[in-house]
């Protein structure tokens, strides 16, 4: 495990060209979102052989207690394709923790970096058969899910095809499921934050992979004493990281395009429905250029709570902004949603961050700065965003399975082997 993450860093620039030719993800990106799996390889490579159990004393009832932790067998990951490196190092790093096999399936929209693991994989010494990859859209993803010899699935991507995943489960073995399934992050604005630290982060911070990222905070709520500030700058903000955009492949090239044709469909059909609504544009919404999938960095202003740009997931380069009057109000638009992958909030009281973030229905939050993974800490959502943990020691215990043994102190002595 320690030497594929030393192979991830060798080779950064050969994978972050395949992913950035894949889905266009700019090459500056696509070297950062492989740096962070090496480190996440090496941290859970510190668990493997050290998976220890727990021993309870016999005490009234004489019976001495033993829980030890087993793998599961063979497990299956399902990845999206906006950050396939950091998706799958998630998913196979502690599974091979654990001691499972493995079969990862990639997007049919980024397949290329990943399937350049198979040469490193071998390089590392993994055994054949240890870890497959494999690639192919939905219905590959399917067979995965209904397979009857495969004891887990780890799944990130959409909230529907997440539900399929689980039924295809239940129909066939029963496998034990986690789910990723994305969000629609709220960041809150108090009137006391720094307020150009909050529109970088709600800013070039969101656009990092043209918005393409789960847990972005798209929803920006803002304390409506300091609004009108606020809006002056974050369109400023926009207008100059429209002018960061181009070739993907391009080391100066901040934001690229959105992933296909079809993303870009879709994140196009959002804003026309914006606009039919009357839903004021401060910035942005339109194509750049005629060619490629690239939409302009769009700032949409008070569209109403029930508005699709308001509650589904966009994803792409779109933020809605909304005021309120106190924190009260903000916390209670900030929990109205479906979703509760993530939260970040902006204030200089600290102890009104803890506050809020004790009452944020979300499984992460960043304060005073867009949250980031890391390997230590759990990452998963609440409510619509999924079901259980990655990364982290809970990620570890997703791919382990508890047994119990109880030995009868008061029976007569056992006979050793």
């Amino acid at each position: 495990m320690n030497k594929f993450a030393d192979l991830l860093e060798r080779d950064v620039d050969r994978l972050a060209k395949l992913e950035s030719a894949a889905m266009g993800q700019p090459i500056s990106t696509a070297r950062l979102m492989i740096k962070g799996p090496a480190a996440l390889w090496r941290y859970y490579a510190g668990y493997a052989g050290k998976v220890s159990g727990e021993t309870f004393p016999p005490d009234e009832d004489g019976t001495y207690k033993i829980v030890q932790y087993e793998p599961l067998g063979v497990c299956a990951g399902i990845c999206a394709w906006n950050g396939t490196h950091v998706l799958a190092a998630w998913k196979m790093a502690p599974a091979m923790a654990a001691g499972n096999a493995f079969v990862l399936k990639t997007s049919e929209k980024s397949p290329l970096a990943a399937c350049a693991y198979g040469d490193l994989l071998n390089e590392a010494g993994f055994p054949p058969g240890v870890i497959n990859i494999i690639t192919g859209a939905g219905p590959v993803g399917s067979l995965l899910a209904s397979h009857m010899d495969i004891a887990k699935i780890a799944f990130t991507g959409s909230a529907p095809a997440g539900r399929a995943v689980m039924a295809a489960a239940a129909k066939s073995n029963l496998k034990i499921v986690s789910l990723e399934l994305g969000g629609k992050s709220p960041a809150l604005i108090f009137d006391d934050a720094e307020l150009d630290n909050a529109v970088q982060f709600t800013s070039t911070g969101f656009l990092r992979n043209s918005g393409q990222v789960c847990f972005a905070s798209s929803r920006v709520l803002v304390q409506e004493n300091i609004a009108s500030q606020y809006i002056e700058k974050v369109k400023k903000a926009f207008e100059d990281a429209a002018t960061k955009m181009g070739d993907p492949s391009l080391d100066d090239t901040a934001f690229g395009p959105l992933a296909d044709k079809k993303q870009f469909e879709r994140v196009m059909g959002f804003l026309n429905g914006a606009r039919e609504e009357g839903v004021q544009v401060l910035v942005g919404g339109e194509r750049i250029g005629n060619k490629g999938a690239y939409v302009q960095p769009t700032v949409l202003l008070t569209p109403d709570v029930k508005s699709k740009v308001y509650t589904d997931e966009i994803f792409g380069p779109v933020i809605s902004v909304k005021t309120f009057k106190d924190e009260e109000e903000a916390i209670r638009l900030a929990n109205d949603t479906t979703y509760g992958l993530g939260s970040t909030i902006y204030t200089g009281d600290i102890a009104r961050a803890l506050r809020v973030a004790g009452k944020i229905e979300a499984g992460t939050v960043g304060i005073n700065s867009s949250f980031n993974t890391s390997p230590q800490t759990p990452f998963g959502g609440y409510k619509q965003s999924g079901i259980g943990r990655e990364s982290g020691p809970e990620g570890l215990k997703a791919y382990l399975q508890p047994k119990t043994i109880h030995i009868n102190m008061k029976a007569p002595a056992l006979k050793r082997a």
